[in-house]
């Protein structure tokens, strides 16, 4: 079957998960067709990114193949043309920002209703419930094409503009935790209960290592993630002051990029830990797989913003676990469903750096209970966040929902 894909940006580091979530669906013979908003220029990117950059549509506003499709409509459809697009101008009044990307938003939807019909789309798959998910709601509107959305995180807590109305007229909803279904529950009411699936992101647990036995030299702490305020990186920061003071010798390697750079290099400096922490900037996935396997340590310190932004579940800790390293982050949204506390890794309240310094210092100082939890951490993400069974779980869904409608 052919399902296409709807993401904000392709491609985009952060989000390599969706780019493994896309290969292993055509493992299973879904045919893919990839439908970013923006397709930008990356300078560091994954190798297996290559093959499909060729495949991904462009939609760029300056293609005249856009703005042809979207005359078209406009003339063969007035009042279905201008009746949505009033209706989506109406919706995110009051927020300019929202606003404006809807207007990009809106010509893209209609370009890729058209090339969808031609290319025989039967199913759409948008992750995140921001604006690929408005660009589905559009497309399924004017061509009728069943759609479903992946909701995460922030693109449900952050903002609300017109979520129950994106996702109410999907054919399923797929939340990557039981705490963004209860949420979604609350806010739109118990009847879409039925309609959302958990089905967690996912690694192929046999792509990583486990980690070096051997704990000769420094010990080493990993934390991977973009750099942004929801990361709670500073924190790691402070703890790794504290942890100095106890005269043990260790490093910690922040690996990512992000707005916050030259922030926490500025912190590191005036916390006069240059000497122990590194900024590694973005890395490969290759890149990646070969830190973990020389860390000894895991940490993910992320908060919740004012603005409410926080964490999905994060799958560098996933990846972490993978390589059987002890594990350490908050006790936020659906983290816990991935961390058992004390059995599987450590939970720490957000905001901590005592908790977090307490907690790496006993994984230093008990290295073969450390071990058995990282083992322990395994065996939980080969089980319940292996993409091996992911796939086919979307797969299914995907599929019934074809059949049903051949069956109408």
């Amino acid at each position: 079957m052919k399902v296409a894909y709807i993401m904000s940006r392709f491609p985009h580091l952060p989000e390599t998960f969706i780019l493994r979530e896309m290969i292993a669906l055509e493992a299973e013979s879904v045919q893919i067709g990839l439908y970013p908003i923006i397709l930008q220029r990356e300078k560091v990117v994954h190798p297996v990114v290559q093959p499909w950059l060729k495949r991904a549509r462009r939609s760029s506003l300056f293609s005249p193949a856009l703005w042809l499709a979207n005359f078209r409509l406009a003339f063969s459809d007035s009042k279905r043309y201008f009746g949505l697009l009033k209706h989506v101008l109406k919706e995110h009044k009051g927020n300019k920002k929202f606003t404006q990307r809807a207007l990009v938003i809106f010509p893209k939807a209609v370009w890729m209703a058209e090339l969808m019909r031609k290319e025989g789309i039967e199913h759409i798959h948008a992750h995140y419930a921001t604006y690929p998910a408005l660009a589905a709601y559009l497309i399924h509107q004017l061509t009728g094409i069943p759609y479903s959305v992946s909701v995460h995180a922030h693109d449900i807590y952050v903002d609300q503009t017109m979520l129950c109305e994106k996702i109410n007229p999907a054919s399923f909803i797929r939340s990557i935790s039981e705490f963004n279904k209860k949420f979604l529950v609350k806010h739109c009411g118990s009847d879409i209960s039925s309609k959302v699936q958990v089905i967690h992101c996912g690694i192929n647990p046999k792509n990583y290592r486990e980690m070096k036995n051997k704990r000769k030299g420094k010990f080493r702490i990993l934390s991977i993630g973009s750099l942004q305020p929801y990361k709670g990186q500073e924190y790691l920061l402070k703890a790794c002051a504290l942890l100095k003071r106890r005269n043990f010798e260790f490093t910690c390697e922040v690996i990512g990029g992000g707005e916050l750079y030259s922030s926490l290099e500025k912190m590191i400096h005036d916390l006069e830990i240059e000497d122990v922490v590194q900024l590694l900037g973005r890395k490969t996935e290759i890149d990646v797989a070969e830190y973990l396997y020389n860390a000894h340590c895991y940490v993910q310190p992320s908060i919740i913003t004012e603005t409410g932004k926080m964490e999905g579940i994060p799958v560098a800790i996933m990846e972490a676990m993978a390589c059987k390293l002890p594990v350490i982050a908050t006790r936020i949204s659906g983290i816990p469903e991935l961390i058992e506390d004390q059995r599987s890794g450590f939970l720490v309240p957000p905001e901590d750096e005592v908790a977090l310094a307490e907690r790496i210092f006993w994984v230093y100082e008990n290295p073969e209970k450390a071990r058995e939890l990282g083992e322990l951490g395994y065996k939980k993400v080969k089980k319940d966040f292996n993409l091996k069974k992911i796939a086919p779980q979307l797969k299914d869904l995907f599929t019934q929902n074809t059949d049903r409608l051949a069956g109408d």
